[in-house]
């Protein structure tokens, strides 16, 4: 008899159901990993609304998540049942130009688990036992299910000056948003500033580190003399436009969020010259999921403020209609749960 699991399966744009379908099989080195927790995020609504490539359809959602090794493939090492783990997401071929330069997170083929691959709003999920990384004692699973969007914001990080004492303006209270805060406060900035249009997120910006917040950058102390570090998190255009103008001189802007791929905005190529202004990009991870674990672990990061609810598999597609809407905070799926 074939063994059966729940899971969230996304059949095509607007088509995103709970179904049962077989637990997969571990091949060779590969893990089956039993899911104790899945966080929700803009990409899996993106992906249920057909408004991200690329798409496997069907498949099944979720890429932040953590669970225990339930079953090994052949030739795993290092890993045993039981074994608590988080997992990486990304797909990568390891032979294109980028990945050959150690740019796997630009592979020319790439993909991930959640959308060319079946993810973790299941009971169950299979994984490259390479990309599973150990959860230190004491982290709880709503901890580690964060470890994910944790990576990507350290991922750009590495790509910032990180110089101790510049001043942050984040665009966007959203999980991404907060995060970046928080890890800018944990990292020596002179001041973290948070912009939303909802105020209702703004205490948790607070909480997550902020040390200013407000609807509007102009409302916020240092709107006359800029800041040293400017992140979008939001992707909406009025925001980038509003966020490039904010940039004191020799000033670095992040475009973290993700735009409509048809926005435009216009750049002074002049004032890029003139004032040495940095403009960067940052996508994913790139073998970041080491320093978040270290990060929460450690304390230095503490991410119980982000965690809005937990819900059963049920509930996903009632998620995806919320944070459309707008909603905030991280919703986490435990498969465990029974509606």
């Amino acid at each position: 008899m074939v063994a059966m699991m729940r899971a969230v399966l996304a059949g095509g744009p607007h088509d995103v159901r709970v179904a049962e379908v077989e637990v997969p099989r571990p091949g060779t080195g590969e893990v089956l990993v039993e899911v104790e927790a899945c966080g929700i995020c803009g990409t899996d609504l993106h992906i249920a609304e057909g408004q991200y490539q690329p798409i496997a359809y069907p498949v099944i959602l979720g890429h932040e998540f953590v669970g225990r090794v339930s079953a090994l493939g052949d030739g795993v090492d290092g890993l045993a049942v039981g074994d608590r783990v988080v997992v990486d997401p990304s797909l990568y071929c390891g032979h294109c130009e980028y990945c050959r330069a150690g740019r796997d997170n630009l592979c020319s083929s790439g993909g991930g688990l959640g959308s060319t691959a079946p993810g973790a709003a299941a009971e169950f999920v299979v994984a490259r036992a390479r990309s599973c990384y150990p959860v230190p004692a004491g982290l709880s699973s709503d901890e580690a299910a964060l470890v994910e969007p944790l990576a990507c914001v350290v991922h750009g990080f590495e790509l910032l000056p990180r110089r101790t004492g510049d001043h942050y303006l984040v665009y966007g209270a959203g999980t991404m948003g907060l995060l970046i805060a928080a890890v800018a406060a944990a990292s020596g900035a002179g001041s973290v500033s948070v912009v939303d249009l909802d105020d209702s997120r703004l205490p948790t910006a607070t909480a997550m580190g902020a040390h200013h917040v407000a609807t509007a950058a102009g409302a916020l102390p240092r709107a006359d003399a800029g800041w040293d570090v400017v992140v979008d998190c939001s992707g909406a255009g009025g925001a980038i436009r509003d966020a490039l103008t904010r940039l004191r001189r020799g000033g670095t802007y992040l475009q973290f969020g993700v735009a409509p791929t048809g926005l435009e905005v216009a750049v002074s190529p002049f004032r890029l010259y003139k004032e040495e202004i940095s403009l960067l990009g940052s996508r994913a991870v790139l073998k970041n999921f080491g320093a978040a674990l270290a990060l929460l672990a450690s304390g230095a990061v503490d991410v119980s403020p982000l965690i809005a609810a937990s819900i059963p598999l049920e509930g996903f597609v009632d998620a995806l209609a919320s944070i459309a809407r707008g909603g905030s905070g991280k919703i986490l799926v435990k498969p465990a749960m029974r509606a």
